[in-house]
């Protein structure tokens, strides 16, 4: 097929691109600005743009179909082109399902734990040799792609992002996949850009059940009172199977998981991550990996990129970043982390970065989120919050919402940076929080405080 992208550079978006193009077909695509590292990925492959921009004389009637990425509007000149010669446009989620519509389609949904359970499960399936189409939504060692698609894979491994699906097409990306298999992790409100109120986000999550295929199998978290209640009302005709944390033990600083096999000593810590392997595991033995085979492989799981990524360990100080933005996710990664590390200093460091979290009306969902660290520090930028075109949000306002008496709370990149350089990390674990980048703070640099 001759596939044309527009918003070529996504992170998304680019690896769907290199996986079609793997798979035979000719592709070309455009956007108006393309960034690291899918700039180099593209180039590599000789699908970099030439030039930056809409070009809508790119658009002509030789193109089989358009996939058209959320970055784009709704007037995009290439868009209107496509529309004006009557070319088939998919979203992103649109061509997945078209393309594994013939497929067993294993989706793995929730506000958290996402890309951990669903990197769990391909972890697993790849050390056993057992070939799926897939779609994660981060960058896995061992994997050359986000994205993987073939004519012959019987299942396909599904990231079922709740964030909506193209500028023309407002529904969540999830409720177009009409899952076989499908997984709940758990729900907490996010993208209030999109869904202004918490009820109309809890809604997406049943109206995600109800796309499920009649017959097929729903896997949940039943310690999440609002997860068990929607898998325990929905009307669809499905079968159900619950899971909860599983136990284990902290032996010498590594986790040990208790299980019928015996001891199972992970490389991967906290319970949250625990509870997102018992989800893992169930979703393998529902594609058929025995309960044997999982321990044997999860063993050797290190975590998902940018899911708790340890940057640097030196004799007695850790670093560690973490995508965590959301007030469940801030709360269950700090916990994790004074949890492995109970006689270190915890240095907590969160940037209130998306447009969520820089809502005063969200401010107080994070109450309590930093309290297992020793030392908390939040970052903001005024600039950031006048972008997104919110309320401006004040120092006061995020020293009530958090409710910790010894917050200490940036806005200008030098002075936080400069507060950490001063710092003196022995017996310390610093803990970053955060899908940006602090104004400009270098990670590599700062890799050079371990002690």
């Amino acid at each position: 097929m001759n596939i044309h992208f527009i918003s070529i550079g996504g992170s998304a978006m680019h690896n769907l691109a290199l996986a079609l193009q793997a798979k035979g077909d000719i592709i070309t695509g455009s956007d108006d600005a393309i960034f690291e590292p899918s700039k180099s990925r593209l180039e590599v492959k000789g699908l970099l743009p030439n030039n930056m921009g809409w070009c809508p004389e790119k658009i002509n009637k030789d193109i089989d179909a358009i996939v058209l990425g959320m970055h784009a509007k709704a007037d995009n000149p290439e868009l209107l082109k496509a529309q004006e010669l009557g070319l088939k446009i998919y979203s992103y989620p649109e061509f997945l399902y078209e393309h594994a519509k013939n497929k067993t389609r294993v989706v793995i949904g929730g506000s958290h734990g996402k890309t951990t359970i669903t990197s769990m499960i391909l972890h697993v399936l790849s050390y056993h040799e057992i070939n799926v189409d897939y779609m994660v939504g981060a960058q896995l060692d061992g994997f050359d792609r986000m994205v993987h698609l073939t004519k012959e894979n019987e299942f396909m491994i599904i990231e079922g992002d709740e964030y909506l699906s193209s500028p023309i097409d407002l529904r969540p990306k999830f409720h177009l996949y009409k899952a076989n298999i499908a997984l709940l992790s758990g729900i907490a409100w996010d993208h209030m850009n999109v869904f202004p109120t918490y009820k109309n986000y809890v809604d997406q999550f049943r109206i995600f059940l109800d796309t499920m295929v009649v017959g097929g199998i729903l896997i949940y978290n039943e310690e999440d009172s609002e997860v068990k209640m929607i898998a325990e009302t929905t009307a669809n005709t499905i079968k159900k199977q619950a899971y909860q944390t599983p136990q284990y033990k902290i032996e010498s600083g590594k986790v040990v998981l208790e299980t019928s096999e015996g001891g199972i000593p992970l490389e991967i810590f906290g319970k949250h991550n625990l509870q997102n392997l018992a989800g893992a595991k169930l979703i393998c033995l529902s594609i058929g990996v025995s309960e044997q085979e999982f321990y044997e492989a999860i063993a050797s799981f290190k975590g998902a990129s940018k899911r708790l990524e340890k940057l640097a360990e030196g004799k007695t100080s850790v670093i560690f970043k973490d995508f965590a933005h959301s007030p469940s996710k801030v709360k269950a990664t700090t916990n994790a982390v004074k949890e492995q590390y109970t006689n270190k200093r915890v240095l907590a460091c969160l940037e209130l970065h998306t447009y969520s979290s820089l809502n005063a009306e969200f401010l107080n969902l994070y109450q309590n989120a930093l309290d297992a660290a020793d030392e908390a520090v939040v970052f903001y930028s005024p600039h950031a919050v006048a972008i997104k075109k919110l309320k401006s949000i004040s120092k006061e306002q995020i020293a009530e919402a958090f409710q910790r008496d010894d917050l200490i709370i940036y806005t200008d990149p030098k002075e936080f940076k400069d507060f950490l350089f001063a710092q003196k990390l022995d017996n310390t674990v610093l803990l970053f929080m955060s899908s940006g980048d602090y104004g400009g703070l270098d990670l590599e640099e700062v890799k050079g405080l371990v002690k």
